[in-house]
């Protein structure tokens, strides 16, 4: 190789590294900078807990109606009237002080037979969002197990992982500890 074509091939190798070094990886917006749908202005970091908050100031475009304190409820489900389960950081083992919840459920579906319920684990921000949906499946399946060990058919139960995806972002060990949960969700079809 002569030296104009090494000159001209460390000249074309420069700017393939600098032009492919230098694009700028985009910023992810945070939680609160995102909205739910258009113009809602809701943050989807759950800090909009009631109705007024969310931007549905009557319920009328989502269906939605307030039962009573933090309960929700339309044609299709009852969400909030049972406390969550919550478990320990990075573990799908429910806890003997967390069973009694699952029991009420049972209790409830054995009285209203029509309904159904949906198990919706959930997890802290830390570890990967592939991680955090199969533990969030994981702690879902967990309780599905249980509720049918009271007696529940698996026909009246279904589970759903939303991994990290409502879960505070560099929360306190407080925040984190309230985001490891399964909701436990009523389905009326």
């Amino acid at each position: 190789m002569n030296l104009l074509s090494k000159k001209l091939s460390f000249a074309l190798l420069s700017a393939v590294v600098v032009l492919t070094g230098c694009t700028k990886k985009p910023k992810r917006p945070s939680p609160s900078e995102t909205v739910m749908g258009q113009g809602s202005g809701a943050p989807l970091d759950g800090s909009a807990t009631d109705l007024g908050a969310s931007g549905l100031t009557d319920g009328s475009a989502s269906g939605l109606q307030t039962k009573q304190d933090g309960v929700f409820e339309d044609e299709n489900m009852i969400k909030g009237l049972f406390k969550p389960v919550y478990f320990d950081f990075d573990s799908s083992g429910i806890k003997a002080s967390e069973r009694p919840k699952l029991q009420e459920a049972q209790k409830y579906l054995a009285e209203h037979p029509q309904y159904r319920l949906l198990l919706e684990g959930h997890c802290d921000w830390r570890g990967t969002a592939e991680y955090n949906l199969g533990l969030g499946d994981r702690r879902a399946a967990a309780a599905r197990q249980y509720v049918q060990s009271l007696g529940v058919p698996a026909a009246k139960l279904e589970t759903l992982s939303k991994g990290d995806l409502d879960a505070a972002e560099n929360g306190s060990d407080e925040q984190m500890s309230k985001d490891r949960k399964v909701e436990v969700i009523i389905l009326k079809k």
